[in-house]
C-alpha cells in the first residue's frame, strides 16, 4: 500500500502537531480539546493523508486559542509546506476573524514586519498585510519605516499600504470611518 502524506516532517508530522496541540490546551485552559485528525482518501492501494492544518484552521474559526497559537506557529515558518500558500493564507485570514489575545499580536506584528524588512513577500502576504492591519501596528512602524525595502518592488508595495495606513489615507481606509 502506498501512502502520500503531505504533512510535514518533525514539528510538522501529524504527532507532534497534535501533541503540540494538546500542550497548548493545558497552558491555556481550553477546557475540550478539539480532536485534530487530518482528511484521508482512500483508493485501491493508495492512500492520501491531507494536512492537518485543514482541521485547526477550523479550529482557529471557531475561535480555539490553541489552535489559534499553532495558526501563528505556522506563519512563523519560512519552509516549503504542500499546499503551504493556500493554508497560511487560510490561517491568516482565520486568525483576522477571531479576537487574539496580547502575545499573539506581538508574535503576529513581529513576523510581519521582519518578513517585510528582509523583503520576503510571498504570495500569502496579502493575508499577512491584512491581518497585520487588523491586530494594528502604529508602535511598530518607526522601526518598519527605518528598514524600508527600496529595492524589492513588491515589497515596497506592501511598505506604501502600511506607510498608507499609518498616515490615514483615505483610500486604505474603511468607508464611515
Amino acid at each position: 500500500m502506498i501512502i502520500r502524506d503531505y504533512n510535514g516532517k518533525g514539528a510538522w508530522s501529524v504527532e507532534a502537531v497534535q501533541s503540540r496541540y494538546l500542550e497548548h490546551c493545558a497552558r491555556l485552559d481550553v477546557q475540550l480539546p478539539r480532536v485534530l485528525q487530518p482528511k484521508t482518501y482512500h483508493r485501491a492501494d493508495v492512500t492520501w493523508v491531507y494536512p492537518i492544518m485543514e482541521p485547526v484552521i477550523e479550529g482557529i474559526k471557531a475561535g480555539d486559542p490553541a489552535c489559534a497559537t499553532l495558526g501563528v506557529e505556522f506563519i512563523e515558518q519560512d519552509g516549503a509546506f504542500p499546499f503551504g500558500r493556500v493554508l497560511k493564507s487560510n490561517a491568516a485570514r482565520a486568525l483576522k476573524g477571531i479576537e487574539l489575545s496580547q502575545a499573539i499580536k506581538v508574535r503576529i506584528r513581529r513576523r510581519v514586519a521582519g518578513m517585510l524588512g528582509a523583503g520576503n513577500t510571498p504570495r500569502e502576504f496579502k493575508e499577512y498585510a491584512r491581518l497585520l492591519r487588523k491586530v494594528g501596528f502604529e508602535d511598530l512602524w518607526p522601526r518598519m519605516a527605518a528598514s524600508e525595502p527600496a529595492g524589492n518592488k513588491y515589497a515596497m508595495r506592501y511598505f506604501s499600504y502600511f506607510r498608507a495606513i499609518q498616515e490615514r489615507s483615505p483610500a486604505v481606509m474603511a468607508r464611515g470611518r
